[in-house]
């Protein structure tokens, strides 16, 4: 396996975990009162706005030929960097 695929390999893995956590945060949002239940599904919209994101810079990854993915690569890790931030402020904040 090269580094792109193992790359790849986390990255995909990375983001079935987001999905699980922010599904997690949903269930806890329904049992929420009507104000939280508000600030919930604003934090849960803006966690999966950010996931669909790094969705798509995986995809870019995997179209990409061995020259160009090194530069994705980069971008992929900053969007990465800011969605871990955003899970661990959401857990903070309603965790």
């Amino acid at each position: 396996m090269d580094e792109k695929q193992a790359y790849q390999q986390k990255l995909d893995a990375k983001l079935d975990e987001w999905k699980a956590e922010i599904d997690k945060l949903r269930a806890k949002a329904e049992g929420a009162s009507a104000d939280a239940k508000l600030r919930y599904h604003d934090q849960i919209d803006d966690l999966k706005k950010r996931r669909d994101e790094m969705e798509k810079e995986l995809e870019k990854i995997q179209n990409a030929n061995a020259a160009a993915w090194n530069d994705l690569k980069a971008g992929a890790d900053k969007a990465w960097e800011a969605m871990s931030d955003a899970m661990k402020d959401a857990w903070r904040r309603f965790g």
